[in-house]
């Protein structure tokens, strides 16, 4: 199992220095990569480029490319060249956004996105192996019919004629479409516990293309927070999840208040959704059980992650992803440190 880590997006000030600096930190302490995000604020093509350009051997990955947000080409012109310029150390992790965002900020209608998805990795993969990219579907046609466009050949000579594709994905058909049409997954609210449920899906994806889980990278995204009183650990991660659960989405599609549902959380999603769409945060954040934070997140010290890290080896994960919560760059940084000696700990790193 390998490390990653999560720098999530620029909002102002020097937060993009703080996020090199913890780059920095996790490529000499070995980690095998560094995802950014994007919503509505920062993109993380920028963001992921300036990180390339000051590291040397660390894999930088979009987590996610949103999917509505560029055309299957524009992607793939994107992906080749940030392959190119980091020397291959690019990974193209994909996702539809939702409907609030798609609809409300790029003005795309989200419909049939398992649908849109699979057609657009079609189109990036074959533009990726520069072939004369000419395309027939529901969501995507190429070159449109009865007009002047012809179909043309990604013009960049791609590092490699294939880079990887991760979908970040949580209800079962997403998951197992991950499976089919992608080499790893980006998971989110990972608990190891329920990990093997979530891999039941990708698996059947896998067999779709008659291939095992061997290769498939497999990456649980986990908050981490030092500390001994665990209690005290858990509350700066309390925020997070009371967004995701209570406020990524519209009462009636959420997908992540869906996964906590689906983990056995049902009355505690609906009412962490209640207080957060009721514009009750805090009291949402103060919902959000203790035991669910701990579930999903390295808490506490050293032997204790070591302990949650050979769980979430012996489910399935292939990489933790790492989302640090300390209120300083230098504790995030100590933070890092520690769970790269608790990997070791626990000797289930490659």
């Amino acid at each position: 199992m390998r490390l990653g880590l999560n720098i999530g997006f620029v909002f102002g000030g020097d937060d993009h220095l703080d996020h090199l600096r913890l780059v920095k930190e996790a490529e000499r302490l070995g980690f095998s990569v560094t995802w950014a995000a994007e919503a509505y604020g920062s993109d993380a093509a920028t963001l992921l480029t300036w990180i390339a350009a000051q590291t040397s051997t660390i894999d930088v990955g979009a987590a996610v490319f949103q999917i509505p947000a560029r055309t299957p080409a524009m992607t793939a012109m994107t992906a080749a060249t940030l392959d190119r310029l980091s020397g291959g150390r690019f990974r193209l992790g994909l996702g539809v956004s939702g409907p609030q965002v798609s609809e409300g900020w790029h003005g795309v209608r989200f419909d049939k996105p398992l649908a849109r998805t699979r057609e657009y990795v079609a189109i990036v993969n074959a533009a990726m192996r520069r072939e004369t990219v000419a395309f027939e579907g529901e969501h995507f046609t190429l070159p449109l019919p009865g007009g002047p466009g012809k179909p043309l050949k990604l013009s960049i000579h791609p590092l490699r004629d294939h880079v990887p594709v991760y979908l970040a994905a949580v209800g079962p058909k997403n998951l197992e479409l991950a499976g089919e049409i992608a080499d790893g997954w980006l998971g989110i609210l990972n608990d190891p516990a329920y990990l093997g449920e979530q891999l039941k899906h990708i698996a059947t994806g896998r067999e779709a293309r008659s291939e095992g889980l061997d290769g498939f990278d497999v990456v649980a995204s986990v908050p981490v927070m030092t500390g001994d009183d665990l209690q005290v650990a858990a509350d700066p991660i309390r925020g997070y999840a009371a967004l995701y659960i209570g406020g990524m989405g519209s009462r009636e599609k959420n997908f992540y208040n869906a996964l906590a549902i689906r983990m056995g959380y049902a009355e505690e999603a609906k009412r962490i959704q209640d207080l957060y769409l009721a514009k009750q945060h805090r009291d949402a954040m103060a919902a959000v059980p203790h035991g669910f934070i701990d579930s999903i997140s390295l808490l506490g010290g050293k032997e204790r992650m070591a302990e949650k890290l050979t769980a979430y080896a012996e489910a399935g994960a292939t990489t933790v992803a790492l989302t640090p919560f300390a209120p300083t760059v230098e504790q995030r940084i100590a933070d890092l440190r520690t769970v790269a000696e608790a990997l070791e700990l626990a000797g289930v790193g490659e």
